[in-house]
């Protein structure tokens, strides 16, 4: 946040203890709005195994729902291993509000009985996440628009506890040229790099501030304060922006020719040319320069971020008995299991 000159608004709070989601866990139970399950791991993977061969998506059949009252008294005097879940509603329609949606409806019967605790007692993510959220006062919950399909839970559990729930917010995931999801595969996404790159923190801000939204007036170029007053979410597109890397790189340099010369000299001593940075890299060269300017040519990609192969070594990046389509096919493979 600091790097792109950004405050954070109030305070966060830590997370709150195992102890204390226990205690809402319970309270979960009391209300009948989740219940123990006692199924083995042997019984889940042959219920797997048997909804694969069937054709059918995966999820929990809902075994331990009915138990009598006394038999799971009696399971858990004895100390049986089991887990906590989220009595999902088998009947009716079930439905969230998204503020850039409305209303969004969905399948009780595609919806799998989450596990809220583990088996050790560990809380999973969206118990932790909806009490958390609400111990914080959290009102508004902007992310990303692929954890839709979650919001039933978290609603589910709001409701249980017998809270109000925040207003949710999904915003449309960033994508490549080609419309698929953004990846480093095909644009870097760490703003580290950018940083380094020499793109300001404020051409930045700007662009991202356009991902899916507009200015009222169509201004491409605006401060961050224009940015907070002109801001509506009615004024957000569903359709998946594209991060355009071009359009950045024109933006960013629209914010450095406005600078004096010696505003962007400055930048350069701070970003590219640290003397952290020359001392890092001037030893790698130390040994094989003749004159101070083969710097150039040595460290290069040191500062570009870029590496050229040259012929010889585009050869060796194939392996035996394979060709350039298929080496680029399995290099592109395991970069995806990288992402």
């Amino acid at each position: 946040l600091q790097a792109q000159h950004l405050q954070p608004f109030g305070g966060a709070k830590a997370g709150i203890g195992g102890a204390a989601l226990q205690q809402h866990a319970t309270m979960l139970l009391e209300r009948s709005a989740a219940y123990p399950c006692f199924c083995t791991a042997k019984r889940l993977e042959m219920l797997r195994l048997q909804q694969r061969q069937r054709g059918v998506a995966s999820g929990y059949d809902g075994h331990c729902r009915g138990l009598a009252p006394s038999e799971v008294a009696q399971m858990l005097r004895e100390g049986t291993p089991h887990v906590l879940r989220l009595r999902v509603p088998h009947e009716g329609k079930l439905s969230v509000v998204d503020a850039l949606r409305g209303e969004v409806a969905f399948d009780p019967a595609q919806i799998d009985d989450q596990v809220l605790v583990k088996s050790d007692g560990m809380p999973t993510y969206h118990l932790a996440n909806v009490v958390d959220d609400h111990l914080m006062g959290i009102t508004h919950v902007i992310r990303a628009e692929e954890w839709l399909s979650s919001t039933p839970k978290h609603t589910l559990l709001y409701q249980g506890f017998g809270w109000e729930a925040p207003q949710f917010i999904h915003m449309p995931l960033l994508r490549n040229q080609d419309k698929s999801k953004i990846s480093k595969r095909k644009n870097p996404v760490s703003l580290n790099y950018y940083r380094q790159a020499g793109y300001y923190p404020e051409a930045m801000l700007n662009y991202l501030s356009m991902m899916g939204w507009t200015m009222p007036d169509g201004r491409e170029k605006f401060s961050l304060d224009d940015f907070i007053s002109s801001f509506t979410l009615e004024r957000m597109s569903l359709g998946g922006p594209v991060f355009d890397v071009q359009k950045l790189t024109w933006l960013n340099g629209l914010y450095i020719r406005e600078q004096s010369v010696e505003a962007m000299l400055s930048r350069w001593q701070t970003t590219l040319f640290t003397a952290d940075h020359l001392r890092a890299v001037a030893p790698l060269v130390h040994e094989r320069i003749e004159k101070l300017e083969d710097l150039l040519e040595h460290l290069a990609f040191f500062f570009t971020g870029d590496v050229t192969y040259d012929e010889a070594a585009v050869r060796e990046l194939v392996p035996k008995k394979r060709d350039a389509k298929q080496a680029a096919a399995a290099l592109e493979a395991v970069l995806e299991h990288l992402d």
